[in-house]
């Protein structure tokens, strides 16, 4: 099982992101994320003060990711449904934020070396329970996590 810690830890790092913006990604979604808390559910495992991020706080960064990448949406949301954090919903948030197109998802599978067709991809976006729906595995999701990195990568370590 995968740590919550761990993908926000490899989205941050993905993105270049600073704490600032992932402060500012909760409050664009109107979560109080203390910078203290914010560091801790940051630092490794084994580091002192390290806490446990949980999937609230990761399915509010991303809507957070989102709105700050993207802007407010034009569609009125529906907040009174709970919906589970699935790979499938976090893989769903990071495309919909980075705007990735699907040409776009084969290279960043590919630089993780992962070989997925479009149609596979498309699988991973389908409703739950649908005919074509693939669940996304933690491998898959860890393989696009570090796919995204070497995507995003500038030449500059942070």
């Amino acid at each position: 099982m995968m740590k919550i810690n761990d993908i926000l830890f490899k989205i941050k790092i993905a993105l270049s992101l600073e704490n600032k913006s992932i402060s500012d990604a909760y409050a664009l979604v109107g979560y109080e994320m203390s910078q203290k808390r914010l560091e801790n559910i940051l630092k490794k495992h084994q580091d002192r003060g390290y806490e446990e991020a949980t999937y609230e706080e990761l399915g509010l960064f991303l809507d957070g990711l989102v709105l700050l990448k993207r802007g407010e949406s034009s569609t009125p949301q529906k907040d009174d449904e709970v919906v589970e954090l699935t790979n499938n919903l976090i893989l769903k948030k990071l495309r919909v934020a980075l705007e990735l197109k699907e040409p776009e998802l084969v290279i960043i599978f590919a630089l993780a070396e992962i070989t997925i067709t479009k149609r596979q991809i498309g699988s991973l976006f389908r409703k739950e329970g649908g005919k074509n729906f693939k669940p996304c595995s933690d491998e898959l999701l860890m393989g696009f996590l570090e796919g995204l990195d070497e995507f995003y990568y500038d030449g500059e370590e942070i």
